[in-house]
């Protein structure tokens, strides 16, 4: 089977993008697998299949994979892709809506940056002590369409993302799901730098939105930040994010950033 597909990314966040609409496109997890290989395939932390929507409440919807072919619930970096690969491929000039797992998200253009909403997050938990080898650590923790941990460290640069983070993403404190781990240094009000190490790429990504938006609203409670929160991500770029905060739950949370055509192509599967 020859695939032909489109390579974008959001803030160093990669994927392979995939127009199903005619629905005659099956992937097994090897062959997600295999697309999503840096060295035999295209390259990327997860794919998407542009489908039909499924409920008539939305224009479109997703179907969303990790690299290591598992299913995922929503990644805000690739909703704002996704987004405009959307637009791209089918001409439209306005606001777009698509169903993810997580829920319908809507994405709005401003050129090359893309605003997406995200789902109403939820299982906010402040300050949970949970004892790692290193001995007991501060973790705070959100699920912002997927589950993401937040800890504070005083260097970005100095964090140890793959020892801790793969620590903390399979501790049976998050059981059975595991989480995503975000080490987030604080750079000054409303502004922070966040490195993230991914559940479904077991690894750092250069950003993560969904990550970044955990962080910046545990940061509203935990260091009374206000309404928008500048995220520094490792790939160098800055994302944007908005919330309204009521003191008692947050409500429409807001993403954005860039989302960039890398390049399009076949290939032979």
């Amino acid at each position: 089977m020859i695939l032909k597909f489109t390579k974008m990314n959001g803030a160093g966040n990669d994927f392979v993008l995939v127009d199903n609409r005619a629905q005659n496109i099956r992937l097994t997890p090897e062959q997600i697998i295999r697309l999503c290989d840096r060295h035999r395939g295209v390259g990327a932390d997860g794919l998407m299949l542009l489908v039909p929507a499924r409920t008539g409440r939305a224009d479109w919807a997703w179907d969303f994979y990790n690299n290591d072919g598992s299913v995922a619930e929503m990644c805000g970096n690739g909703a704002r892709c996704f987004g405009r690969y959307v637009q791209k491929l089918t001409g439209a000039n306005h606001a777009l809506t698509f169903e993810t797992a997580a829920g319908i998200i809507a994405a709005s253009f401003q050129g090359e940056r893309v605003t997406v909403n995200l789902t109403p997050p939820r299982d906010l938990r402040l300050k949970q002590s949970v004892l790692l080898a290193a001995g007991a650590t501060t973790i705070h923790s959100l699920n912002t369409g997927v589950p993401h941990a937040v800890l504070y460290v005083p260097d970005a640069d100095r964090a140890m993302v793959m020892q801790l983070g793969a620590e903390i993403r399979h501790h049976a404190h998050f059981a059975p799901r595991g989480t995503n781990v975000n080490f987030v240094q604080v750079l000054g009000a409303n502004h922070i730098r966040v490195r993230t190490f991914e559940r479904g790429v077991e690894g750092e990504t250069l950003a993560c939105g969904t990550g970044v938006s955990a962080a910046a609203l545990i940061s509203a409670r935990v260091h009374g930040f206000n309404s928008p929160v500048i995220v520094q991500v490792q790939g160098g770029d800055r994302l944007e994010v908005s919330f309204r905060d009521d003191g008692a739950e947050f409500s429409d949370v807001r993403l954005t950033g860039p989302a960039d055509f890398a390049f399009s192509g076949q290939i032979e599967l």
